[in-house]
Protein backbone atom coordinates (compact mmCIF):
# COMPACT_ATOMS: atom_id res chain seq x y z
CA UNK A 1 0.00 0.00 0.00
CA UNK A 2 2.82 2.37 0.89
CA UNK A 3 4.57 1.65 -2.41
CA UNK A 4 1.35 2.31 -4.29
CA UNK A 5 0.87 5.66 -2.55
CA UNK A 6 4.44 6.68 -3.34
CA UNK A 7 3.97 5.67 -6.97
CA UNK A 8 0.68 7.62 -7.15
CA UNK A 9 2.25 10.75 -5.65
CA UNK A 10 5.22 10.55 -8.01
CA UNK A 11 2.90 10.11 -10.99
CA UNK A 12 0.81 13.11 -9.97
CA UNK A 13 3.91 15.25 -9.44
CA UNK A 14 5.28 14.26 -12.84
CA UNK A 15 1.92 14.94 -14.47
CA UNK A 16 1.76 18.37 -12.82
CA UNK A 17 5.29 19.18 -14.00
CA UNK A 18 4.41 18.03 -17.52
CA UNK A 19 1.38 20.33 -17.54
CA UNK A 20 3.52 23.24 -16.34
CA UNK A 21 6.07 22.61 -19.10
CA UNK A 22 3.38 22.29 -21.77
CA UNK A 23 1.70 25.46 -20.52
CA UNK A 24 5.01 27.32 -20.76
CA UNK A 25 5.74 26.01 -24.27
CA UNK A 26 2.29 26.83 -25.65
CA UNK A 27 2.32 30.30 -24.11
CA UNK A 28 5.81 31.01 -25.44
CA UNK A 29 4.69 30.20 -29.00
CA UNK A 30 1.59 32.41 -28.73
CA UNK A 31 3.67 35.28 -27.36
CA UNK A 32 5.60 35.22 -30.65
CA UNK A 33 2.52 35.13 -32.89
CA UNK A 34 1.00 38.23 -34.44
CA UNK A 35 -0.53 37.16 -37.76
CA UNK A 36 -3.16 34.56 -36.88
CA UNK A 37 -6.01 36.77 -35.71
CA UNK A 38 -6.99 40.18 -34.45
CA UNK A 39 -6.28 39.44 -30.79
CA UNK A 40 -2.67 38.35 -31.18
CA UNK A 41 -2.26 41.08 -33.82
CA UNK A 42 -3.00 43.60 -31.08
CA UNK A 43 -1.45 41.81 -28.12
CA UNK A 44 1.96 41.28 -29.68
CA UNK A 45 2.19 44.76 -31.17
CA UNK A 46 3.72 48.13 -30.39
CA UNK A 47 1.92 51.46 -30.67
CA UNK A 48 -0.12 52.00 -33.82
CA UNK A 49 -1.76 55.16 -35.13
CA UNK A 50 -5.36 55.06 -36.42
CA UNK A 51 -7.91 57.58 -37.58
CA UNK A 52 -10.63 54.95 -37.19
CA UNK A 53 -10.80 51.69 -35.24
CA UNK A 54 -13.90 49.53 -35.74
CA UNK A 55 -15.08 47.23 -32.94
CA UNK A 56 -17.98 44.84 -32.51
CA UNK A 57 -19.28 41.46 -33.61
CA UNK A 58 -19.75 40.03 -37.11
CA UNK A 59 -22.16 42.92 -37.63
CA UNK A 60 -19.09 45.13 -37.51
CA UNK A 61 -16.70 42.69 -39.18
CA UNK A 62 -18.99 42.25 -42.21
CA UNK A 63 -20.53 45.73 -42.37
CA UNK A 64 -17.71 48.29 -42.27
CA UNK A 65 -15.49 48.21 -45.36
CA UNK A 66 -12.19 49.44 -43.96
CA UNK A 67 -10.53 49.91 -47.40
CA UNK A 68 -13.19 52.51 -48.30
CA UNK A 69 -12.18 54.50 -45.20
CA UNK A 70 -8.56 54.17 -46.33
CA UNK A 71 -9.46 55.47 -49.81
CA UNK A 72 -10.80 58.59 -48.09
CA UNK A 73 -7.44 59.10 -46.37
CA UNK A 74 -8.54 57.64 -43.03
CA UNK A 75 -6.12 55.10 -41.57
CA UNK A 76 -8.53 52.39 -40.48
CA UNK A 77 -8.68 48.79 -39.28
CA UNK A 78 -11.75 46.68 -38.70
CA UNK A 79 -11.26 44.78 -35.43
CA UNK A 80 -14.81 43.38 -35.44
CA UNK A 81 -14.83 39.68 -34.52
CA UNK A 82 -17.51 37.25 -35.66
CA UNK A 83 -19.28 35.81 -32.63
CA UNK A 84 -17.77 38.40 -30.34
CA UNK A 85 -19.65 40.26 -27.64
CA UNK A 86 -18.94 43.55 -25.91
CA UNK A 87 -16.91 41.53 -23.37
CA UNK A 88 -14.28 40.92 -26.05
CA UNK A 89 -14.57 44.33 -27.75
CA UNK A 90 -13.95 46.18 -24.50
CA UNK A 91 -10.94 44.00 -23.64
CA UNK A 92 -9.42 44.50 -27.09
CA UNK A 93 -9.74 48.27 -26.71
CA UNK A 94 -8.12 48.09 -23.27
CA UNK A 95 -5.15 46.30 -24.83
CA UNK A 96 -4.86 48.94 -27.57
CA UNK A 97 -4.81 51.73 -25.01
CA UNK A 98 -2.29 49.80 -22.92
CA UNK A 99 -0.03 49.58 -25.97
CA UNK A 100 -0.24 53.35 -26.49
CA UNK A 101 -2.27 53.21 -29.70
CA UNK A 102 -3.17 56.67 -30.96
CA UNK A 103 -6.83 56.42 -31.93
CA UNK A 104 -8.90 59.37 -33.08
CA UNK A 105 -12.23 57.59 -33.56
CA UNK A 106 -13.76 54.30 -32.49
CA UNK A 107 -16.79 53.06 -34.41
CA UNK A 108 -18.55 50.58 -32.15
CA UNK A 109 -21.33 48.32 -33.44
CA UNK A 110 -23.70 48.50 -30.49
CA UNK A 111 -27.03 46.82 -31.03
CA UNK A 112 -27.81 43.12 -30.51
CA UNK A 113 -24.67 42.73 -28.40
CA UNK A 114 -26.14 45.08 -25.78
CA UNK A 115 -28.56 42.33 -24.77
CA UNK A 116 -25.99 40.31 -22.82
CA UNK A 117 -22.87 40.71 -20.69
CA UNK A 118 -21.56 37.22 -21.38
CA UNK A 119 -18.31 36.30 -23.07
CA UNK A 120 -18.19 34.29 -26.26
CA UNK A 121 -16.04 31.25 -25.53
CA UNK A 122 -14.82 30.91 -29.10
CA UNK A 123 -13.54 34.49 -29.29
CA UNK A 124 -12.56 35.08 -25.67
CA UNK A 125 -10.44 31.91 -25.60
CA UNK A 126 -8.00 33.67 -27.95
CA UNK A 127 -7.05 35.96 -25.06
CA UNK A 128 -6.33 33.07 -22.70
CA UNK A 129 -2.75 32.26 -23.77
CA UNK A 130 -1.83 35.68 -22.35
CA UNK A 131 -3.74 35.50 -19.07
CA UNK A 132 -0.56 35.08 -16.97
CA UNK A 133 1.36 37.62 -19.01
CA UNK A 134 -1.24 40.39 -18.80
CA UNK A 135 -2.83 41.89 -15.70
CA UNK A 136 -5.39 43.55 -17.98
CA UNK A 137 -6.60 40.23 -19.34
CA UNK A 138 -6.43 38.59 -15.91
CA UNK A 139 -8.55 41.35 -14.36
CA UNK A 140 -11.06 41.24 -17.20
CA UNK A 141 -11.63 37.50 -16.69
CA UNK A 142 -11.46 37.64 -12.90
CA UNK A 143 -15.25 37.66 -12.37
CA UNK A 144 -15.86 34.69 -14.66
CA UNK A 145 -17.11 31.55 -12.92
CA UNK A 146 -14.26 29.41 -14.28
CA UNK A 147 -11.51 31.95 -13.60
CA UNK A 148 -9.75 29.81 -10.97
CA UNK A 149 -9.41 26.87 -13.34
CA UNK A 150 -8.32 29.10 -16.23
CA UNK A 151 -5.73 30.93 -14.17
CA UNK A 152 -4.43 28.48 -11.59
CA UNK A 153 -4.59 25.06 -13.25
CA UNK A 154 -1.63 24.63 -15.63
CA UNK A 155 -2.57 23.87 -19.22
CA UNK A 156 -6.28 23.67 -18.38
CA UNK A 157 -7.24 26.51 -20.71
CA UNK A 158 -5.47 24.87 -23.66
CA UNK A 159 -7.37 21.62 -23.08
CA UNK A 160 -10.73 23.27 -22.39
CA UNK A 161 -10.51 25.32 -25.59
CA UNK A 162 -8.53 22.89 -27.69
CA UNK A 163 -10.40 23.73 -30.90
CA UNK A 164 -9.30 27.37 -30.64
CA UNK A 165 -5.92 27.39 -28.88
CA UNK A 166 -4.95 23.73 -28.81
CA UNK A 167 -2.27 21.83 -30.71
CA UNK A 168 -3.56 22.55 -34.22
CA UNK A 169 -3.55 26.30 -33.64
CA UNK A 170 -0.22 26.07 -31.84
CA UNK A 171 1.31 24.29 -34.84
CA UNK A 172 0.03 26.90 -37.29
CA UNK A 173 1.17 29.73 -35.03
CA UNK A 174 4.65 28.21 -34.74
CA UNK A 175 4.81 27.98 -38.54
CA UNK A 176 3.59 31.59 -38.79
CA UNK A 177 0.80 30.60 -41.15
CA UNK A 178 -1.43 33.55 -42.03
CA UNK A 179 -5.23 33.69 -41.98
CA UNK A 180 -7.93 35.67 -43.75
CA UNK A 181 -8.81 37.61 -40.59
CA UNK A 182 -6.27 40.37 -41.21
CA UNK A 183 -6.95 40.72 -44.95
CA UNK A 184 -8.81 43.76 -46.32
CA UNK A 185 -7.77 45.78 -43.24
CA UNK A 186 -9.82 43.40 -41.09
CA UNK A 187 -13.04 43.65 -43.12
CA UNK A 188 -14.59 40.31 -44.08
CA UNK A 189 -16.86 40.58 -47.18
CA UNK A 190 -19.87 38.31 -47.57
CA UNK A 191 -21.15 37.11 -50.93
CA UNK A 192 -24.62 37.13 -52.45
CA UNK A 193 -25.48 33.56 -51.50
CA UNK A 194 -28.50 33.87 -49.24
CA UNK A 195 -28.53 32.45 -45.74
CA UNK A 196 -31.45 32.71 -43.35
CA UNK A 197 -33.56 35.67 -44.47
CA UNK A 198 -35.91 35.52 -41.51
CA UNK A 199 -35.07 36.45 -37.95
CA UNK A 200 -36.82 36.95 -34.64
CA UNK A 201 -35.28 39.20 -31.99
CA UNK A 202 -38.53 39.76 -30.07
CA UNK A 203 -37.10 38.20 -26.92
CA UNK A 204 -33.98 40.38 -26.83
CA UNK A 205 -33.84 43.18 -24.30
CA UNK A 206 -31.05 45.77 -24.28
CA UNK A 207 -29.21 46.09 -20.98
CA UNK A 208 -27.42 48.98 -19.37
CA UNK A 209 -24.35 47.06 -20.36
CA UNK A 210 -21.25 47.33 -18.16
CA UNK A 211 -18.90 46.58 -21.05
CA UNK A 212 -20.42 49.31 -23.21
CA UNK A 213 -20.18 51.66 -20.25
CA UNK A 214 -16.52 50.66 -19.88
CA UNK A 215 -15.82 51.41 -23.55
CA UNK A 216 -17.43 54.82 -23.20
CA UNK A 217 -15.32 55.61 -20.15
CA UNK A 218 -12.12 54.37 -21.79
CA UNK A 219 -12.74 56.54 -24.85
CA UNK A 220 -13.49 59.58 -22.71
CA UNK A 221 -10.32 59.11 -20.63
CA UNK A 222 -8.16 58.81 -23.75
CA UNK A 223 -9.75 61.55 -25.87
CA UNK A 224 -11.14 59.07 -28.39
CA UNK A 225 -14.28 60.07 -30.26
CA UNK A 226 -16.76 57.23 -29.84
CA UNK A 227 -19.27 56.67 -32.64
CA UNK A 228 -21.74 54.02 -31.44
CA UNK A 229 -24.05 52.72 -34.16
CA UNK A 230 -26.76 50.17 -34.76
CA UNK A 231 -26.28 48.42 -38.10
CA UNK A 232 -28.85 47.19 -40.67
CA UNK A 233 -31.17 44.21 -40.34
CA UNK A 234 -33.40 42.75 -43.05
CA UNK A 235 -37.05 43.80 -43.08
CA UNK A 236 -38.23 40.23 -42.39
CA UNK A 237 -36.96 40.48 -38.82
CA UNK A 238 -39.58 40.23 -36.09
CA UNK A 239 -39.10 42.49 -33.09
CA UNK A 240 -37.41 45.40 -34.85
CA UNK A 241 -38.68 47.67 -32.07
CA UNK A 242 -35.63 46.35 -30.20
CA UNK A 243 -33.66 49.12 -31.89
CA UNK A 244 -36.05 51.74 -30.53
CA UNK A 245 -35.54 50.26 -27.06
CA UNK A 246 -31.78 50.63 -27.50
CA UNK A 247 -32.14 54.28 -28.42
CA UNK A 248 -34.44 54.93 -25.48
CA UNK A 249 -31.86 53.38 -23.17
CA UNK A 250 -28.84 54.99 -24.86
CA UNK A 251 -29.90 58.05 -26.92
CA UNK A 252 -26.31 58.59 -28.08
CA UNK A 253 -26.30 55.36 -30.11
CA UNK A 254 -27.07 56.18 -33.74
CA UNK A 255 -29.79 54.01 -35.27
CA UNK A 256 -28.82 52.90 -38.80
CA UNK A 257 -30.96 49.76 -38.72
CA UNK A 258 -33.13 50.91 -41.67
CA UNK A 259 -30.52 52.78 -43.70
CA UNK A 260 -29.99 49.87 -46.13
CA UNK A 261 -33.17 48.13 -47.27
CA UNK A 262 -33.77 45.36 -49.78
CA UNK A 263 -32.89 41.68 -49.67
CA UNK A 264 -30.43 42.18 -52.53
CA UNK A 265 -28.11 43.90 -50.04
CA UNK A 266 -28.14 41.09 -47.46
CA UNK A 267 -26.30 37.79 -47.19
CA UNK A 268 -28.50 36.79 -44.25
CA UNK A 269 -31.08 38.64 -42.22
CA UNK A 270 -28.49 40.06 -39.84
CA UNK A 271 -25.57 40.53 -42.24
CA UNK A 272 -25.07 42.71 -45.28
CA UNK A 273 -23.36 41.29 -48.33
CA UNK A 274 -20.37 43.12 -49.78
CA UNK A 275 -22.57 45.38 -51.94
CA UNK A 276 -24.73 46.32 -48.97
CA UNK A 277 -21.69 46.84 -46.74
CA UNK A 278 -20.15 49.22 -49.26
CA UNK A 279 -23.38 51.21 -49.44
CA UNK A 280 -23.63 51.30 -45.64
CA UNK A 281 -19.97 52.29 -45.21
CA UNK A 282 -20.36 55.15 -47.68
CA UNK A 283 -23.31 56.48 -45.66
CA UNK A 284 -21.34 56.27 -42.38
CA UNK A 285 -18.36 58.10 -43.90
CA UNK A 286 -20.64 60.79 -45.32
CA UNK A 287 -22.45 61.29 -42.02
CA UNK A 288 -19.44 61.25 -39.65
CA UNK A 289 -16.22 61.86 -41.56
CA UNK A 290 -16.99 64.33 -44.35
CA UNK A 291 -17.42 67.29 -42.04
Amino acid sequence: MKQFLIFTVKTLVLLFLLLVVLDFLYTTVYLQSSNRGKIDYVYNSAARDYDVVILGSSRANNHFVAPIFAEKGLKTFNYGMSGGHLFEASLLLKLMVERKYKIKNVILETDLNLSNEKRDDGVSSRFLPFIHDSKTICDHFSKETDFNELYYVPFYRYVAFDSKIGFRELYKSARRETTIYLAHLGYYPLGNKKGNMKNNISNLKPLRNKYYEGIKQLCEENNINLVAVMTPMCSNTKGLNYFEKVQNLYPEIHNYEKVVEGDQYFSSCGHLNDTGARLFTSIIIKDFFNK
